[in-house]
Order: C-alpha cells, then sequence, then structure tokens
C-alpha cells in the first residue's frame, strides 16, 4: 500500500505539478491544488465533450461506411451483369459471325452454280441455235413446198396400201419431229431463263441477309463495345468506393485510436484531480493542525510567562522565545521550466532533425499533406528519452505510425501531448509516470516509414487524428 500511494503520489506531482515538503501546509500550495482542481475539472469537461463530439464522428462514418459497402455491392451486381450480357453478346456475335461465314458459303456456291450455269446457257443456246438452223430449214422446205397439202400429195402418192402405211407413218414421224424440236426449243429457252432468275433471286436473297447478318453484328459489336464502357466506368467507380471506404476505414481506426486516447487522458485527469483533492485535503489537515498547534503552544507561552511574572517580576518573559521552538517549512519548488517559451523539453534521440514540422509531399502516399511533427535521424536501437515529465497515456500500435508512445504533460499550467513513433522497442506502459530524461524505449522503423527514425509530434492539448492541435516542436527544446 505504502509503494502504491507513492506512485500515487508522484503520478499527482508529475500531473500538478505541485509539491508540498515536510509536515507545514501553506496558503500557497493549497490555493495551488485548488486552481489545479479547477483547471482539471475544466479539462474533464473539455475531454467529455471532445469524447462526444469523436462519437458522433464514428458513428457518421460506420453509417457511411455502411452506404459505402451497399453501394459497392449494387456496383458489384452491376458489373456480374454487365459481365454476363458482354458475355451473351460475344457469344451472339460469334454465332452471327459464324451465320455470315456460313452465308459467304452459301454465297460462293451460288457463285459457282452461276459459273456452271452460264457454261449450261452457253450449251443451251448453241443447242437453241442448231435448232433455229434446224427449224429455219424446214421451214424453208416447207414454203419451198406449199406447206402441209405437200404432205397429203406423199400420201396420196402410194403405190400400194403398204406404201401408203409407210409413207403415212414417215409423214407422222416428220410432223412430230419437228413438234418435239419446236417443244424442246421452247423448253430449253423456259429452263434457261427459270435457271438464270433463280440463281439471281437466290444470290439476291442470300446477299440481302449476308447484308442483315452484317448490320446485326455491328449493332453487337456496338453493344459490346457500349457494355465495355459501361464495365469500364462501373470498375472506376468500384475502385473509387474502395480507396473511400479505404479512407473511411482509416479514419474510423484513427478516431477508435484517438477516443482511446482521450479515455487515457480522461483517466489520467480524474486520477490527478482525485489525487490533487486528497493532497488538498492532506494539506488542509495539516493547516488544522499546524494551527492548532501554534494555537497551544501560544496558550503555553502565556501561561509560563504567567508564572514567569508571579515569580520574579524583574525578569522578563519573552512569548517570542517559546514559540521559536515551532517548525514551519516552505514547499520545495517545482521541477518543471518556467513558461519562457523554450526549453520546455529536452531532444528525445541522439541524432540531427532530418524533417520539419509543415506541409510536404507524403514520402508513400505520393501527395501533399501536413507533416505534424519533425524527424530525427535516429539509427534502429538508439535509446528514446521523454522529452518532460508526465504520464504515458498510450503505448503500442497505432495505424501509420506503428509502435507509438504518447505522454501527457502539465506544464506551468497548461497541457501538452508528445508521440514517440516508429519505434523498435516501448519501455513503458499506459498510466506510467515518467520523468524528463528517462528510458521509453527504442527508435526504429516500424509503421509508415522510409527508414530508420524518430517521428516526433507536440500537440498543445490532447492528442487528435485532424492534428488540429500539433504544433512545431521546436520552439520547446
Amino acid at each position: 500500500m505504502k509503494k502504491y500511494a507513492s506512485l500515487m503520489l508522484a503520478t499527482t506531482l508529475a500531473v500538478t505539478g505541485i509539491s508540498f515538503s515536510g509536515n507545514t501546509a501553506s496558503a500557497e500550495s493549497i490555493d495551488g491544488l485548488e486552481n489545479k482542481i479547477n483547471e482539471l475539472e475544466k479539462e474533464q469537461s473539455e475531454l467529455k465533450e471532445q469524447q462526444g463530439s469523436i462519437s458522433g464522428d464514428k458513428s457518421d462514418t460506420e453509417g457511411k461506411m455502411d452506404e459505402n459497402e451497399e453501394e459497392q455491392s449494387t456496383v458489384d451486381s452491376q458489373i456480374k451483369s454487365i459481365d454476363d450480357k458482354l458475355t451473351k453478346t460475344q457469344n451472339d456475335i460469334a454465332t452471327k459471325e459464324q451465320e455470315i461465314t456460313s452465308t459467304n458459303d452459301e454465297i460462293k456456291k451460288l457463285e459457282d452454280r452461276m459459273i456452271e450455269l452460264k457454261e449450261e446457257i452457253k450449251v443451251l443456246k448453241e443447242r437453241i441455235k442448231e435448232r433455229d438452223e434446224l427449224i429455219k430449214k424446214r421451214l424453208r422446205a416447207i414454203q419451198k413446198s406449199g406447206g402441209d397439202m405437200k404432205y397429203i400429195e406423199v400420201i396420196l402418192g402410194s403405190k400400194s396400201f403398204g406404201d401408203f402405211i409407210n409413207r403415212s407413218s414417215a409423214v407422222n414421224t416428220i410432223m412430230d419431229q419437228d413438234k418435239t424440236i419446236l417443244e424442246e426449243q421452247q423448253a430449253d429457252k423456259d429452263s434457261l431463263e427459270a435457271n438464270k432468275a433463280e440463281v439471281e433471286e437466290s444470290k439476291a436473297s442470300v446477299e440481302k441477309k449476308k447484308v442483315a447478318l452484317e448490320g446485326q453484328k455491328e449493332e453487337l459489336v456496338a453493344l459490346k463495345d457500349d457494355l465495355a464502357d459501361q464495365k469500364d466506368q462501373k470498375k472506376t467507380l468500384m475502385a473509387k468506393l474502395e480507396k473511400e471506404y479505404t479512407d473511411l476505414e482509416e479514419y474510423k481506426i484513427s478516431l477508435e485510436d484517438e477516443q482511446q486516447i482521450l479515455a487515457a487522458q480522461a483517466e489520467a485527469v480524474e486520477k490527478a484531480k482525485n489525487l490533487a483533492e486528497s493532497e488538498k485535503g492532506k494539506l488542509e489537515q495539516l493547516a488544522r493542525e499546524e494551527a492548532a498547534r501554534k494555537e497551544a503552544e501560544k496558550r503555553e507561552a502565556e501561561k509560563r510567562q504567567a508564572e514567569q511574572a508571579k515569580a520574579s517580576s524583574s525578569k522578563t518573559a519573552s512569548a517570542s522565545s517559546s514559540s521559536s521552538n515551532s517548525s514551519s517549512s516552505t514547499g520545495s519548488t517545482s521541477s518543471i521550466p518556467s513558461s519562457s517559451g523554450s526549453g520546455l523539453f529536452i531532444w528525445p534521440a541522439a541524432g540531427p532533425k532530418t524533417s520539419d514540422y509543415g506541409m510536404r509531399h507524403h514520402p508513400i502516399q505520393g501527395i501533399d499533406k501536413l507533416h505534424a511533427g519533425m524527424d530525427i535521424g535516429a539509427s534502429t536501437g538508439t535509446p528514446l528519452k521523454a522529452a518532460a515529465s508526465g504520464v504515458v497515456i498510450r503505448a503500442g500500435w497505432m495505424s501509420g505510425y506503428g509502435n507509438t508512445i504518447m505522454i501527457t504533460h502539465n506544464l506551468n499550467g497548461k497541457t501538452y501531448t508528445t508521440l514517440y513513433a516508429h519505434l523498435s522497442s516501448i519501455s513503458v506502459s499506459a498510466g506510467q509516470t515518467v520523468s524528463q530524461g528517462q528510458n521509453i524505449g527504442q527508435t526504429g522503423n516500424s509503421g509508415g516509414s522510409t527508414g530508420p527514425h524518430l517521428h516526433f509530434e507536440v500537440h498543445e492539448g490532447g492528442w487528435n487524428a485532424a492534428k488540429s492541435n500539433s504544433v512545431n516542436p521546436m520552439k520547446f527544446f
């Protein structure tokens, strides 16, 4: 219990910056604690307000993340639908290409058929020409013989019945041949025209079909290109949503970190307030005891003075001589440096400054953003010291920072938070009181770092993800 009480007292002294000595309490030290309690209550109120604001921001961020996930799900479904349409369109294009190929083959066959038909037409034309010559000869022969009456003369000129039958049969044969020639001639002409018309009609139909198929293919290709554009747009949107979700997730993590830090700060402030109130009570008790002691000494002195006066009128008693035995003590001075605008902090690690506080091009993210601290070029394993006395409010991993220590300090009535990032090891824990210059860990290259170094931040007040309280650390050395 004594060890615990000593630690609690050390925490109070580190946080409040007030001290007393001996058994004597001064009104100044009590007033100082009273002022400190008021300041801590004010800081508690501010921390509660910040915690409420962060809780609201976190709730809003989680809502945005839910909306983002829903939109991602919708876009993902749309991409899948477009993929299905693209697959179907690609298959339709392949089918149309097959149909066009088939149609081209059909056109080729028709063209080959037309070549054959031309040869057939050529043969038919020769036959028609020969028949035309034969018909012309027959007509001239008929014309010379006087037409059909000559056939009768041939029949009637028969010398016997047998000759009559032979002559009649011959005439019929000649007439049948003439008729056959004429019928074949007409049939060849009709066949010629029919075949020619059929092939030309078939070719025209197939060519029309080919034009229609090519038009359909063009429409499908245009649809495919349009779907591909839609898919690209959706993928771009998806990438944007994924980036937005990642940013929201990182912001949520930073808010959670900030919540933990504020909770630790609130715990440290509550601890400091309780200890300050306890110490105030102790000092007030000491003050009451001191007043009672002095009153008793005063009465004792007066009593002795009266007795001495009775015993010897010549001997003068000095009331002050007896009171000279009273002990009084003065409060020890604070170890916190006076507020001078500089010299509050010591250099936390051996090494030169390699990067200043302020806007810069981020070496990893590739964008211009605030560098909320300064970098010290220190190799991995370099001892790390607390820049000032205070209470550790965080000791562990933080997104981007890697292994990180945060310490809250109350210097000259003002709260500061220092941050030490990218460490290789941590030697303290949250809630632990540290003194200025105490070894708290080792520098390193953890988290979002491009090489071994110490990233050191100073915040006037508490740390927050927006880094709105960050200031240039150089003005404090």
